[in-house]
């Protein structure tokens, strides 16, 4: 994540934190983001939680551009951030303030109970994926919550790493339940404004 939009992502999730919910990121990878929400939640009083199945997004697997070697498991030959990102934590010490969740976003959502005042979505770039993280986790923002999205990018050509999540950017939209706050470059931040999506 570039600088600014991290910086952006930070300041969201830190008002949000005003609302004593809990923070939400879909999509750990090896947490550089999942810092900036557990400070935010550090400094407000309430926690981060991160879910991921820490097997890695479509364009981090083999023979992809974003594939990074060094977080594969050698005894079962699949990737694994999760040591990673827990070493990240730790480096950081913020491991007090996360809440790590191993597992497929769908199916973490379908058993979350509670409401949150902030979804970071920033997982698989498929319509599918996309689409699964907005449908099981928008529903679940308090009304004033905060829904930020990463990586969305309206040109065509970035059909592939962003058109996805600008689709469902779009959809927000136009469910009337979000109103937009902020677009720093990917970035886009919207608030939950009417309790119906």
């Amino acid at each position: 994540m570039p600088v600014r939009e991290g910086l952006a992502l930070y300041e969201a999730a830190a008002a949000a934190g005003t609302l004593g919910l809990p923070l939400l990121e879909v999509g750990t990878y090896c947490g550089r983001s999942t810092i900036l929400l557990a400070e935010a939640a550090r400094e407000s009083g309430t926690v981060a939680v991160t879910v991921d199945h820490h097997r890695g997004s479509e364009e981090q697997q083999v023979g992809w551009e974003y594939h990074d070697p060094t977080v594969v498991d050698p005894e079962v030959g699949r990737m694994d951030t999760l040591p990673t990102f827990r070493r990240t934590l730790h480096a950081a010490g913020l491991e007090d303030h996360v809440i790590a969740v191993v597992g497929r976003s769908p199916q973490v959502a379908r058993v979350w109970g509670g409401q949150l005042g902030f979804v970071f979505i920033d997982g698989g770039h498929t319509d599918e994926h996309a689409a699964a993280d907005y449908e099981g986790w928008a529903p679940k923002l308090a009304e004033g919550g905060t829904l930020a999205i990463h990586d969305v990018f309206p040109d065509p050509v970035d059909e592939f790493t962003g058109q996805a999540p600008y689709r469902i950017y779009l959809r927000a939209l136009a469910s009337g339940a979000f109103t937009e706050v902020s677009a720093t470059d990917s970035l886009r931040v919207l608030r939950r404004t009417s309790g119906a999506l």
